[in-house]
Order: structure tokens, then C-alpha cells, then sequence
């Protein structure tokens, strides 16, 4: 700019060059610089209980690093069916084996888990609702996660059998679409092609228990947690695999504005994700969120709260 040959105009309220475009008015300028991104891929199994104990570190970690991830779910086929199963690590042979390993993840991580439906109504294998997530996930991603969340939220802590047809259904419609239309889809061999592909995945992940938690970076460097872990040991992983710079966390969203997205959240969930203990949880709750605003029920010992 030529400082000896300025001019203001008095209609515009600018002083400038002659000459030179001057922007009148408001003007959006955005500096932040582009932030680098890895791929995430969680390979999971709507069966798996250590999947669902990981729920309140795995929201907290895609929820705060968001603008670090491309989170890709990938179905990984624990149950095919109950003919020659055996998980012999964990004692399991049949569905009733099933029960007290269940019962011990929920008291362990505090994500309630019945169980009881192994010894009544067993799940005859996983592969039917991994289908429906693919299904879903066909018409519409942004809601396949949340069908799982909620396959999860029944059949963990509400003792449903997600394999029954009807309990699908009632998912899918929960969500807005036709679940007789879904359910009916996912039977056919074209949804199975769909996790099949998945499984695949999951085989050049090197992904062989669930869960497993891949990232790997723009120059094909990855890093692999297996098992249900701390927050800190995906914040740790991430740091590993991105190449310019330390990961730096969002602001962490208002639990107003969770509990829209997710409909039901957990005391260990609000705990994991704003980083208070158990015993500060009603307090925050009630900070947070306006009387009369919310419900509170009690799960297995546990507290869930949903918006009214």
C-alpha cells in the first residue's frame, strides 16, 4: 500500500489506495489452518460386550478429536451362529456360558448389562443385526451409528434379542425409516455381500478381537489398539500417528447438546467424557440442563438420563 497517496471516502467509511477494491460492511475471514486428519476404524461386533463397556471412552475420543477423524465402523462378525462356537478363553461354548461373562464386563466398566435373555431368549447370532447396520448404512451413514447405539442400548442394558425381527423393526422405525422395508432387505444375499466386504476389512486390518481400534495416517502408517482401553491410550495413539503436530481437543460440547444427538446417555458416559467423578454427576446433570427439562432412571444399579 502507498502510504503518500491515501484517501477516505465518506460515504463508505473506508480509507484506502484510490483505486484498490475496498470491502464495505462485514466480511467472514476464516484463519484457522486445515487440520490434519487419520482414518479411523473401529471394528466392532453389536454382540460384543467389551464394545459396549468402550462406549463412554469412544464417544469421548471422537467427540473431542473430531477435527482429527474420519471414523469408519466396520462390522466384524463375532456370531455367525451357536453350531460349533466355543470362545474357550472365556468359557463359552453354548448361550448360557454367556451370561456371567456379561454380567462381569458391566459390573467392571459400569455400562450396564443384563444378560438374562442368554439363559430365555438367546441371540442366535450377530451376523442378523451387523446386516441391518449395513442395511442402514446403505440409505443413510450418519444413521448406522446410531442404530447401533441403540441395538446396544436394548440388548445390553434392556435384555432384548437384537436377532428377533420385530425388535428390529422397532429400532429402524425408532429411527425414522421403514423397518419392515430394512429388516426385509437385510435378509437378502446382496446385504450380506455388504458384510461380507466388511469383514474383509477387518481381515487387512489385522483385527481378530473386538474391540479393535485402527488409525492410520495420510502416509499409510497406523497404529492398532485392541480391547477396551483408557481415553488416554487413544489420545496417546493419535498423537503416534499424526505427522504435523501434537492433536489439540475440541471444546467439549454441552451435555444439552449430547443429549439430543444421543437420546440416553449413562452416568459413566457424562463422568468419561466431562471428566467428573461418579459422585458429581447429579450435581453437573442438574447444573447443566433446566428443571424439568430431563428424566432419570435407574438400569441394573446405574443411572441413565434422558431428555424429555
Amino acid at each position: 500500500m502507498n502510504k503518500n497517496n491515501l484517501i477516505c471516502d465518506m460515504e463508505t467509511g473506508v480509507c484506502g489506495v484510490p483505486g484498490e477494491e475496498n470491502t464495505t460492511g462485514f466480511q467472514m475471514l476464516d484463519f484457522s489452518k486445515p487440520k490434519e486428519k487419520v482414518d479411523l476404524y473401529y471394528v466392532t461386533d453389536p454382540i460384543c460386550s467389551h464394545c459396549w463397556a468402550l462406549e463412554p471412552q469412544f464417544r469421548a475420543f471422537t467427540e473431542l478429536y473430531a477435527d482429527h477423524l474420519n471414523v469408519h465402523t466396520v462390522m466384524g462378525g463375532l456370531l455367525e451362529k451357536w453350531d460349533g462356537f466355543a470362545d474357550r478363553a472365556n468359557g463359552i461354548s453354548g448361550p448360557a456360558d454367556v451370561a456371567s461373562h456379561w454380567r462381569e464386563v458391566g459390573e467392571h466398566s459400569r455400562m450396564p448389562i443384563d444378560g438374562s435373555l442368554w439363559h430365555t431368549d438367546p441371540v442366535t447370532s450377530s451376523f442378523i443385526p451387523s446386516r441391518v447396520f449395513k442395511t442402514v448404512q446403505k440409505y443413510d451413514p450418519s444413521l448406522a451409528p446410531v442404530f447401533l447405539r441403540r441395538a446396544r442400548e436394548e440388548l445390553f442394558a434392556f435384555n432384548r434379542n437384537i436377532s428377533d425381527a420385530g425388535v428390529l423393526k422397532e429400532i429402524v422405525d425408532g429411527l425414522g425409516l421403514d423397518g419392515d422395508a430394512i429388516v426385509k432387505e437385510s435378509e437378502t444375499p446382496e446385504a450380506q455381500q455388504l458384510l461380507q466386504e466388511d469383514f474383509r476389512t477387518a481381515a487387512t486390518l489385522g483385527a481378530r478381537g473386538f474391540p479393535t481400534i485402527v488409525l492410520v495416517n495420510k502416509e499409510q502408517q497406523g497404529v492398532k489398539i485392541v480391547g477396551a482401553r483408557p481415553l488416554e491410550a487413544y489420545e496417546e495413539a493419535l498423537k503416534q500417528v499424526l505427522t504435523e503436530g501434537a492433536p489439540k481437543a475440541a471444546d467439549t460440547p454441552s451435555l444439552q447438546t449430547v443429549l439430543r444427538k444421543e437420546k440416553r446417555l449413562f452416568s459413566k458416559e457424562i463422568e468419561v467424557l466431562y471428566n467428573i467423578s461418579q459422585a458429581e454427576v447429579d450435581s453437573f446433570v442438574a447444573s447443566e440442563l433446566p428443571d424439568g427439562s430431563f428424566e432419570i432412571e435407574k438400569v441394573l444399579g446405574e443411572t441413565i438420563f434422558l431428555l424429555k
